[in-house]
């Protein structure tokens, strides 16, 4: 595992200072595809191991405190080279989002990316919230929703402000939109170094969806 490094579905923790910081992890992996936290292991794969049963009371701590809904972990102790490391395991949750506590009292939702964990803007709360809805989505493909099918044939990528300014839409008709759309497995969402852009699911036939529906790009 740990000759794997951190990816999507694992982080690495040298040891913890302070719940938030780890809540930040476990509400990542649950708003994700889950995953696994290694603590007692440096960013470089060094196994350092942890000290006491601490570190156990401090993932509690971030998981039920500083966590919103409370995100449900498992934990299994490794032994190695006279060393402990702590495994923390998290499943994907059904109760996204979930959100973390920051260190100015804000609750924030993460999701994890590769090895980050990144901000999960509005339109992915948006969309987890439309996916737990029992209220189904309607989709008519009105000028803005025609654009928004156009714009993503003929360019890779759309931000939000991008999709609001050109289709003269007000900001959170166009978060709203965007996320009816990634719901639908139209759309996915693009995290760029510092943005989060929008472009068409590869696995979805745009084309032969939109023709059922009387529209030809």
């Amino acid at each position: 595992m740990i000759r794997e490094g951190e990816h999507q579905k694992q982080d690495f923790k040298f040891c913890i200072t302070d719940s938030r910081k780890i809540a930040k992890s476990l509400v990542a992996f649950a708003n994700s595809e889950g995953g696994s936290l290694l603590i007692g292991v440096k960013d470089n794969g060094n196994i350092v191991g942890v000290q006491s049963d601490e570190e156990y009371y401090m993932v509690e701590s971030a998981a039920r405190i500083y966590s919103k809904p409370p995100v449900p972990f498992s934990t299994r102790q490794w032994h190695l080279e006279g060393k402990t490391v702590l495994q923390v395991t998290v499943e994907p949750s059904t109760q996204k989002p979930h959100y973390a506590k920051d260190e100015s009292g804000k609750w924030m939702a993460f999701v994890r990316h590769k090895d980050e964990n990144r901000l999960a803007g509005k339109v992915m709360i948006e969309v987890w919230n439309k996916q737990k809805s029992k209220v189904g989505i309607t989709i008519r493909l009105s000028d803005a929703e025609k654009f928004l099918l156009k714009y993503l044939d003929e360019n890779q990528f759309i931000s939000v402000s991008g999709f609001a300014r050109k289709a003269s839409l007000p900001y959170r008709q166009a978060e709203q939109l965007l996320a009816d759309f990634i719901v639908l497995g139209i759309v996915q969402p693009y995290y760029g170094d510092t943005h989060v852009l929008y472009q068409f699911n590869r696995e979805f036939d745009v084309e032969g969806w939109a023709r059922k529906r009387g529209y030809e790009f």
